[in-house]
């Protein structure tokens, strides 16, 4: 409850929670292959664009929409949309920059 916020019926959880999801999905939805080592390089155009009750269901679709080259490797763009089962629409899209190095 301290991470949320309530109204009058319903808790709902605060929007940076839900993006702290973000490492937990992208451990189980992919890996890198070929890889040294990987660093999260921050976050592009984030936006929360729906509530996300407390107890809802959760799950993350990844795209790739940018990779460009760097010394010693190359940095992603990856699209998140964090989606809520029953939701009409998705409660947070975030650009993760990930630098990869060989």
């Amino acid at each position: 409850e301290f991470a949320g916020y309530r109204t009058p019926t319903k808790i709902f959880a605060h929007g940076f929670l839900t993006l702290s999801l973000l490492p937990v999905f992208f451990e189980t939805a992919y890996a890198i292959a070929d890889v040294r080592m990987a660093v999260n390089y921050g976050l592009d155009r984030v936006r929360f664009t729906a509530p996300v009750p407390v107890g809802s269901r959760l799950r993350a679709r990844f795209t790739l929409k940018r990779w460009d080259a760097i010394e010693g490797g190359a940095q992603l763009g990856i699209e998140a949309v964090i989606e809520r089962d029953g939701a009409a629409k998705p409660v947070c899209i975030a650009e993760s920059l990930i630098r990869c190095f060989t």
